[in-house]
């Protein structure tokens, strides 16, 4: 063999492979936060919605009452949908399988609110963080999603009706999660979320009327679930009714003669009563960021502001109509304006930062074509522009908000006073033997503010608890009067009692 042979070490052995795998890494909750957002996040809503609702120590409103009587007496297998409130099939869906848990059924329905509408502002934030992104300036998109998260909150009553258990928020956040599946492309899911919004309000009838009308010849996959929708709006909405009720236009019939209907400018006075929901500056920067799309070309803004109109529309028809035209009804034209002024506040943050004559994209504005560069004095004065006109935005919306904060916090205390009463009402009941007790009594009356409440309570119908008293009484029928007492507390007063009819049922004041 040669000199130059080199000694090669003997090659080592390779391990042998293990027979059992490693073992699995420990759960924790950030891997699982990290792995199933989605959930993480469901999971999260739930338990701060829990919180919530305890911390506030609030009841739901009357309508509210009402969509509890529904699954209750569903269950009973007596549903009378004739009194108010009027027929909506939403809060039915959930009511109704809540009500296998009895009086737990309350609990779930207001975390159920509150959750949903705390989504929205999750949903809001996503929207416009999406349409305010461009290139690595994250963090101005970052602050449009915070300003929407946050502004969608400040709506005018926002807090009230979602701590008294309404579905007017509900509708609002589902409209923006249904915005938001669809910028992410998700149609189904989109379409999905607006069958539910239309569920809960009628003025979502014509949106989701022109999306089943794109996804038909869109996504011809979808025709199937686009049928099934359709097919869920007409029967809920009207087939419940034409079996529990006088009408199946019950719900229509039910909203005519509402005390709170504008009875003059019905027009003007919806636009009032829209404007009134959000900040004046708040609607000043939506208004600035439609002249920003209309001179972009930008077509999901002009979308956007384009749904505000037609639904304030819609609102205007149904006040002249005669139906009340509430704010609460605008709720979803509302965050699509907040959405809108978030989008505006992230674009000049974008241009306060990078500025608007750089090369590339124009600042903010995501796949507009190049701009030659300017003078450093013109970009100086677009940024500082940008960032007064942002800082003004913010700054000029801190009264309002103070003042919101005000407001709700009054309305909070009322909220729990009310809630003292309704408790007070459900002892009493029970002191008299409960009600299946009282029922024996003859026909409950109240105070009309308090008729779903007492049906809650006693566990009826809404519409087997009368609120006219004179003439109640003046027929001589066996009754139970329910009545608020000023001062605080209840009188409860059984009349024309037959003898034996009502057992040992004595005149009660509750306090």
């Amino acid at each position: 063999m040669s000199d130059t042979t080199l000694d090669v070490p003997p090659l080592e052995s390779a391990p042998a492979a293990s027979d059992h795998p490693p073992p699995p890494e420990p759960w924790t909750l950030r891997q699982f936060a990290r792995e199933h957002p989605g959930w993480a996040s469901a999971i999260a809503l739930v338990l701060v919605s829990g919180g919530l609702v305890i911390y506030a120590g609030t009841r739901p409103s009357f309508d509210a009452y009402g969509w509890l009587v529904w699954g209750h007496q569903t269950l009973a297998g007596s549903l009378n949908t004739n009194a108010a409130p009027s027929w909506k099939p939403l809060p039915y869906l959930f009511t109704l399988p809540y009500a296998l848990l009895g009086r737990d059924q309350l609990w779930l329905w207001m975390i159920t609110v509150v959750a949903a509408s705390l989504g929205g502002s999750l949903a809001a934030a996503r929207i416009a963080y999406r349409l305010t992104l461009d290139g690595g300036r994250r963090w101005a998109a970052g602050a449009a999603g915070a300003f929407a998260a946050v502004a969608l909150l400040d709506i005018q009553d926002w807090w009230h009706y979602v701590l008294s258990a309404q579905s007017d928020t509900i509708v609002a956040a589902l409209c923006l999660g249904a915005l938001d599946c669809h910028l992410s492309r998700h149609p189904r899911w989109a379409f999905g979320l607006g069958t539910l919004a239309a569920l809960a309000r009628p003025e979502v009838w014509p949106f989701l009327g022109l999306y089943s009308l794109w996804a038909w010849r869109a996504r011809p996959a979808m025709r199937w679930l686009i049928i099934a929708g359709a097919a869920a709006v007409v029967l809920l909405w009207f087939g419940i009714p034409a079996l529990t009720s006088r009408s199946p236009f019950v719900a229509a019939a039910n909203a005519f003669g509402s005390g709170r209907r504008l009875r003059s400018d019905r027009v003007l006075g919806t636009i009032d009563r829209f404007l009134a929901l959000c900040a004046t500056p708040l609607e000043l920067a939506a208004l600035l960021c439609l002249g920003w799309a209309v001179v972009r070309r930008e077509r999901v803004l002009l979308a956007l502001a384009g749904g505000v109109v037609v639904w304030v529309a819609v609102e205007i028809g149904f006040a002249l109509h005669g139906w009340p035209g509430l704010g609460r009804y605008m709720f979803g034209a509302a965050a699509l304006m907040v959405v809108l002024a978030a989008v505006l506040l992230g674009r000049l943050l974008a241009v306060a930062s990078a500025g608007p004559w750089a090369s590339g994209s124009a600042a903010g504005v995501p796949g507009s074509p190049p701009r030659p560069r300017r003078s450093t004095a013109a970009a100086i004065a677009a940024r500082a522009g940008a960032a007064a006109l942002a800082a003004a935005l913010i700054v000029s919306l801190i009264p309002a908000a103070a003042s919101r904060i005000r407001a709700e916090r009054h309305d909070l205390h009322l909220q729990r006073l009310r809630t003292h009463e309704i408790e007070l009402l459900a002892a009493g009941v029970a002191r008299l033997g409960g009600p299946r007790r009282l029922r024996a009594c003859g026909e409950p009356l109240t105070r009309l503010e308090y008729q779903t409440v007492v049906a809650w309570t006693l566990q009826r119908n809404v519409a087997a608890v009368g609120f006219k008293y004179p003439q109640a009484i003046r027929r001589g029928n066996p009754i139970v009067l329910y009545t608020p007492i000023p001062t605080g507390g209840w009188m409860i007063t059984p009349l024309h009692q037959r003898p034996g009819a009502c057992p040992a049922v004595a005149p009660l004041v509750v306090r």
